[in-house]
């Protein structure tokens, strides 16, 4: 009598592997739902390439740019009242568009202008300036006139789902990292 091996799994074995896939998905999932640090590291992200494209802007036009911060949005313009004529054109054509931009910077969305997420914290140190940098790429605050600037620097600190990033510029040179 010749016995055959079968193949395939024991009880055992498949009852280890379905407790260890409840176990991980008990703990990864809520990673994958929750969009809050996708948020905020897209926002921290889109500030910094903001920042950067209006201080090369200036340079290409040899003329101001500014940015104008406030608690829920950044947009950039060329003017501190960022009315419609002097509103900087997105070079994608288009903003974003998510439902944060649609309800802070309005129509149209093809200026630069980006919302800030609702489970995101945007906190600026100074406090919500208005900056531009100038022809050179030098950044300045509102009101001050080149060449005397007052600017000492800005640290952006926006955090989300339990991480933070800081978008820092440099007082002299404006660099944006």
């Amino acid at each position: 009598m010749t016995y055959t091996r079968t193949r395939g799994f024991t009880m055992i074995e498949l009852v280890a592997v379905i407790v260890l896939v409840g176990i991980l998905a008990a703990f990864a999932a809520p990673r994958f739902i929750s969009n809050e640090s996708f948020d905020a590291r897209t926002f921290a992200d889109q500030n910094m390439s903001m920042l950067r494209y209006a201080q090369k802007l200036a340079i290409a036009q040899n003329r101001p740019v500014f940015a104008v911060l406030s608690a829920n949005r950044i947009a950039l313009c060329f003017n501190t009242a960022c009315d419609e004529a002097n509103r900087v054109l997105a070079p994608a054509g288009a903003n974003s568009g998510s439902s944060a931009t649609v309800a802070q910077c309005g129509a149209p969305a093809t200026w630069f202008c980006e919302g800030r997420p609702n489970n995101v914290s945007y906190t600026m140190l100074p406090a919500y300036p208005v900056l531009y940098f100038n022809a050179l790429g030098r950044p300045f605050l509102n009101g001050n006139v080149d060449p005397v600037s007052t600017f000492a620097g800005l640290n952006i600190e926006i955090a989300g789902g339990g991480n933070t990033r800081n978008v820092v510029v440099e007082a002299e040179t404006g660099y944006v990292h």
